[in-house]
């Protein structure tokens, strides 16, 4: 049985998002996701877009999901996205893409942060999907690979959870009602305890 069957369906059901999944698809090709002991990267946002299918998001929000990491992980741009799939898809794409001539890592998240919120509900759902399959990436290839893990990361382990830490502070200020923040919250807690469940009681 397939892991994504809400997606399955909404390729049978949609144009929109079967061509999203088909260029995800190929500008993902022979990729892998760092932090995942070797998982094809096409895997991260069928995860993303599985999530928001299941709480019944639209085929817009379901292509964009599907495509929020192409500007950042292939030659896509966000012109290319808009060509192709119109604006309320590409718009999310947009919001989803971090600003790469921002050279420092914190600097460059805390501007993504800022944008993904005054994009709105929809953004941040899509963020917060792919801060919750992200997170259960890493412990899935933590409880294979053990601290070995941390070598494929682009910053070190401690950098990358004080990061979740802010967004998660900033998904539970700004749009608390969306069910995949307490999902967000609920894989840091399992990884990593009482200092999330603070996180959770100081936002609530």
């Amino acid at each position: 049985m397939s892991s994504t069957p809400g997606i399955d369906a909404a390729i049978i059901r949609s144009d929109l998002v079967r061509d999203a999944f088909e260029a995800a698809r190929h500008a993902h090709a022979g990729q892998v996701r760092s932090g995942s002991v070797g998982v094809p990267y096409i895997d991260h946002p069928l995860g993303v877009a599985e999530r928001l299918a299941k709480h019944g998001f639209g085929d817009d929000v379901l292509a964009a999901a599907l495509l929020h990491d192409v500007v950042e992980d292939s030659e896509m741009e966000v012109a290319d996205v808009r060509a192709r799939f119109g604006d309320p898809v590409s718009d999310l794409v947009e919001a989803m893409t971090d600003d790469e001539t921002i050279e420092s890592y914190e600097d460059r998240k805390e501007e993504h942060r800022r944008r993904v919120a005054e994009a709105g509900p929809t953004a941040m759902a899509i963020f917060a999907a792919d801060k919750v399959t992200n997170v259960e990436m890493l412990r899935d290839a933590y409880a294979l690979s053990g601290e070995a893990v941390s070598d494929e990361l682009k910053v070190s382990l401690d950098v990358k959870i004080f990061i979740w830490e802010v967004d998660l502070e900033m998904l539970f200020n700004e749009a608390p009602e969306l069910p995949l923040v307490d999902e967000f919250a609920d894989e840091m807690v399992g990884l990593w305890g009482d200092r999330f469940k603070d996180v959770r009681a100081s936002s609530g």
